[in-house]
């Protein structure tokens, strides 16, 4: 009779033997480069206690900056661009106006601020019959084909449509048919600039062992020219047993999508067909004459270091507002983000009371405004909370501390032994900036190629990243 026990304990002998011979190899320093480095997952980090990862929501203006119906700005589905003109510093937007279900047209209007527009607004003329979508990218003035400058990606019968412009106002198709197949009426069209390749995501309803019926799932593909993409694949799927997403959760795709340092970050938009955003209402009371639930959706963040896998929060970034009546009362989807000065503005759309109620007339564009790059923060509370990073090589002259410090905040940087740097020792940090100076005796340059670890320590305090300069 074999004695498997016997066997058991001599193969983990063997392994524990093995592992103390060869030991853990260690792994290779990251290159952390100029610019911002957000905690916004534990990618950086190699030792935490005391903190809490917490989702800060932006703060939203209390009315729609770009209004529904005919009798305002025309809006009509959830899908935008807005651009800040390099040279005029004014701030354009794009966005679906309404004629029927199956017919899109694009508005247009400026800013001087991204707040306040200057109206009327303008409906620029069809390339192409448009379905949904509005996705606009400004390739820049220095693009070697100055007639091809700008991009309009839309849902048209099949998949992704493509037109270009000088200027963004008159355009003309890049291709006669779609250059993505895709299922279902949504698309967004991206520039990755880390990798210098356009990207895509796109919306399909697909079917799946890990989810009941045919969903809404976003899908990503990539391209060097607009016009050969590779094969597409899911990026972002429900999850079963997730905390707040019992029930049927599907996904009006992703887009947004912002560089910050070696990040991409997307916004998702959450729908839960199968709720209504006033708990104890019938659909009926939400203005929905046909379904069982009205309908509510949110946004939650997405991020990616590769360009290719995406991870997602599940606690909501930007909320539908809880108060009945109000105007993003049933769904809160981001759209478009955008650095201004020291804020991420958000530009979002809002429905009133449900998915599909009174479309035409209640959904809304409005604006979210949060300190740059403050999308997730590690807090701190009573107990001093220590936060050491892996190995690291700093590729900059100085760093700057985003952190909002009530309390106590203080940084340091160790060798790769983990013993403290003495020309690098603990720098103290009080109040709330963006870009708290850090001012060692010691100057970065002078680790340039060296392997270190930075370490935090912080009481009453929040910490979202730092910058590298």
């Amino acid at each position: 009779m074999v004695n498997y026990k016997f066997f058991l304990k001599l193969f983990l002998l063997i392994f524990l033997m093995t592992t103390q011979i060869q030991g853990k190899q260690p792994d290779e320093p990251i290159q952390l480069n100029k610019g911002p480095h957000l905690f916004i997952d534990n990618y950086l980090v190699a030792e935490q206690s005391f903190l809490t990862r917490t989702v800060n929501n932006p703060k939203k203006l209390p009315d729609p900056i770009i209004t529904g119906g005919k009798d305002g700005d025309d809006n009509f589905q959830p899908y935008l661009s807005v651009i800040r003109d390099p040279k005029s510093g004014r701030f354009r937007i794009w966005y679906n106006t309404a004629e029927n279900m199956r017919q899109s047209h694009i508005g247009y209007m400026e800013s001087e601020d991204g707040i306040h527009w200057i109206r009327p607004h303008r409906v620029l003329k069809d390339p192409h019959k448009i379905r949904f979508g509005c996705t606009v990218l400004d390739r820049g003035i220095d693009f070697p084909d100055p007639q091809k400058r700008f991009v309009l990606a839309f849902y048209h019968k099949d998949g992704m449509m493509l037109a270009v412009s000088p200027n963004g106002l008159e355009w003309k198709m890049l291709a006669d048919t779609s250059v993505l197949k895709h299922n279902h009426d949504i698309n967004s069209l991206h520039w990755d600039p880390i990798r210098q390749q356009y990207l895509a995501v796109f919306s399909n309803r697909a079917e799946s062992d890990y989810w009941q019926g045919r969903r809404r799932i976003p899908y990503e593909s990539v391209s060097k020219d607009l016009i050969h993409w590779e094969k597409p694949w899911m990026i972002i799927t429900p999850k079963i047993g997730a905390p707040i997403e019992q029930g049927e959760t599907q996904f009006y795709a992703m887009s947004g999508v912002i560089r910050r340092g070696d990040l991409l970050i997307g916004l998702v938009k959450i729908l839960r067909d199968d709720l209504n955003a006033t708990p104890g209402k019938t659909a009926k009371e939400m203005g929905d004459m046909k379904r069982k639930a009205a309908g509510l959706g949110y946004t939650v963040l997405a991020w990616t270091r590769d360009g290719r896998t995406w991870q997602r929060d599940y606690e909501p970034f930007l909320r539908n507002n809880p108060l009945p009546g109000s105007w993003d009362h049933a769904m809160a989807w981001g759209d478009e983000q955008i650095i201004v000065g020291n804020e991420t503005f958000i530009y979002y759309v809002g429905y009133a009371r449900g998915h599909k109620v009174a479309r035409f007339k209640e959904r809304q564009i409005g604006l979210a405004r949060m300190p740059r790059d403050r999308y997730v923060s590690l807090d701190a509370d009573l107990n001093v909370g220590i936060l050491r990073t892996k190995p690291v090589v700093l590729n900059a002259e100085s760093m700057t501390i985003n952190a909002n410090v009530p309390g106590m905040l203080r940084v340091r940087l160790l060798d790769e032994n983990g013993k403290p740097l003495s020309d690098f020792d603990w720098f103290e940090i009080k109040g709330d900036s963006i870009a708290h100076p850090v001012k060692w005796k010691g100057n970065l340059k002078s680790l340039a190629g060296k392997t270190m670890q930075i370490e935090f320590q912080l009481r009453y305090a929040q910490l979202f990243g730092f910058d590298l300069w």
